[in-house]
């Protein structure tokens, strides 16, 4: 029995039909042709969401001021302190650290260890429990130039080419020149990779990849990568601590601006907890919890930016976070798995997008904007796409065709999460074709640092999905996982050597002073009723719920 009603087994039988076809053109290496890099310029401009000018609008205040952002980031960054009206007591700090890192996704988790390395006494504050983040939710693969015929110089070139050109050239080269080391590092910590017969490392093509670098541990590669570096975290007790439920909601300052520390909330006793540090490294991901533009995403229940909005306030400033990057492929049914990830792997391994009379509408592996431009363009504007029972858009992927071009069981070993996340609502993804629509998946901008994952401001780094300018205004496969090892590492090996040097006469009180002067400018500017900000948990509520009176009976 299938989990597709009648209307959709109709629709499966066109697909089927145009399948062999299909397979046997790509066994003899056809492909649907890629677009020239004018038509992707158009299609982006006309179809994408980051291109709509509608949803967008200028922040009024902080360092970027005038800046034109997406109106739920804009929000959020005009938000009023949660500690405007309370007491906390910041004469007797409930902890001291040389290193406070906020975050324990992937970034978070290889700052700790870095700084650990360096022999200093590392405090990880986590919202939620160690290792909960977009990082264990990653599937297809890390990239890393580190076989025959490759160089980080090709992946430099991907990484730019992908970004636009927009990339912060600093940033991708230091991403790229340490790969292969982060894969070195991976794997001497005991990282499952897939690999060939003769022991070699199994690689494959992503989106936008001139050479095949894509590393993988089944299509849970981000789960495999903090499974490792929690458990070498976790087994140094005596000089990492990790407080979990226990989300940063304010920095500290000195009077000079510099950080100094960061101030706590306890999500289960709503205590406050005032921590003080020689340094701190903001890892707290993404914004995909803040669904802009109406998206469905795929990011893990804290990615709600409360990162951006504390060093925003502080004075960093934020660079191309008026960019979003929507995966091509997220799942739309059945309505449980709506905003699912479906890896791009499930591309690479040779699955084809189809519109609903079963034709292929576009080269599978170009770089994910531009696919999801694809997509959208399909449904929206020439009417090929469908609609499920409630209302979403789509199209198909193809994923039967991997087994027909690798052989029978690929999808299973190859996509052994995905074969069960389907299979609980009776749909076998290596018989049937997976209905997808583009889903909120990255945030492509964040916090200015450069190269060491130093911000603008004293004593504050960052690393991870939070901070910018690595991908540009678009990010390839692969390079999230690599993004949040490569600059979690510096930025906590930054946050050591910064540590150490504040012991040696920075002034280390402990003030509110920045926010006391952030509301000042939101009153000057005239916004007399801001959110209170950040947003620890997405409030997912229904309006008519929230507005019941219950009543004793």
């Amino acid at each position: 029995m299938s989990g597709y009603g009648p209307e959709f087994q109709e629709l499966i039988k066109k697909v089927v039909a145009t399948r062999p076809a299909r397979v046997e053109a790509s066994r003899r290496g056809e492909s649907f042709p890629a677009l020239t890099m004018k038509e992707r310029e158009i299609w982006l401009g006309k179809y994408h969401p980051d291109y709509k000018s509608d949803g967008r609008r200028a922040v009024e205040v902080g360092p970027n001021k005038g800046d034109v952002f997406p109106e739920e980031v804009s929000v959020l960054l005009e938000s009023k302190s949660m500690l405007t009206d309370v007491e906390v007591n910041l004469d007797n700090p409930d902890y001291e650290t040389d290193v406070l890192v906020i975050g324990a996704g992937g970034a978070g988790t290889a700052a700790a260890l870095a700084a650990s390395d360096e022999g200093l006494n590392v405090l990880v504050s986590t919202k939620l429990r160690h290792g909960d983040s977009n990082t264990v939710m990653a599937e297809g693969g890390i990239q890393g130039a580190d076989q025959e015929g490759d160089s980080p110089y090709y992946h430099y070139l991907d990484v730019i080419g992908g970004g636009h050109f927009t990339n912060k050239t600093a940033l991708a080269g230091a991403m790229t020149n340490d790969a292969p080391l982060i894969i070195h590092w991976l794997e001497k910590m005991g990282m499952m990779f897939d690999k060939l017969p003769d022991g070699r490392m199994k690689v494959r093509h992503g989106g936008g990849t001139s050479r095949k670098r894509m590393h993988s541990a089944g299509d849970m590669t981000g789960a495999e990568i903090m499974r490792v570096v929690k458990d070498e975290a976790r087994n140094r007790t005596k000089s990492i601590n990790v407080l979990e439920f226990s989300p940063a909601v304010e920095l500290l300052t000195n009077k000079e601006g510099a950080v100094t520390g960061a101030v706590l909330q306890n999500l289960e006793t709503h205590e406050y907890y005032v921590v003080k540090a020689g340094s701190v490294v903001i890892a707290t991901g993404g914004f995909g919890r803040l669904h802009i533009q109406g998206f469905p995403t795929t990011n893990h229940y804290g990615a709600t930016a409360d990162g951006i909005v504390m060093a925003y306030r502080a004075g960093v400033s934020l660079t191309d976070l008026d960019s979003t990057q929507y995966h091509p492929t997220g799942a739309i049914y059945p309505e449980q798995n709506v905003g699912l990830l479906i890896t791009e792997k499930v591309r690479g391994l040779g699955a084809q997008l189809l519109n609903v009379d079963g034709e292929q509408f576009c080269f599978p592996l170009e770089p994910r904007d531009v696919e999801s431009a694809c997509i959208i363009r399909e449904c929206l504007d020439l009417g090929k796409g469908f609609t499920t029972p409630t209302g979403r858009p789509g199209v198909w992927l193809d994923s039967p065709m991997i087994d027909m071009l690798h052989g029978e069981g690929t999808v299973r070993k190859e996509l052994p999460a995905k074969y069960i996340q389907f299979k609980r609502y009776d749909i076998d993804i290596s018989k049937e074709p997976m209905l997808i629509y583009p889903t909120l998946h990255y945030q492509n901008g964040g916090l200015a640092i450069n190269e060491f994952g130093e911000t603008g401001v004293e004593g504050l780094l960052s690393a991870g999905e939070v901070a910018g300018g690595v991908h540009g205004r678009n990010r390839l496969m692969g390079n999230s996982l690599l993004d949040v090892l490569v600059f979690g590492r510096r930025a906590g090996l930054k946050a050591a050597e910064l540590s150490k040097k504040s012991k040696k006469g920075k002034d280390t009180t402990l003030t509110l002073k920045h926010i006391e002067d952030f509301e000042k400018e939101l009153k000057k500017s005239g916004i007399t009723d801001p959110m209170v900000g950040p947003v620890v948990l997405p409030d997912y509520t229904p309006d008519h719920v929230k507005s019941r009176r219950w009543t004793s009976l």
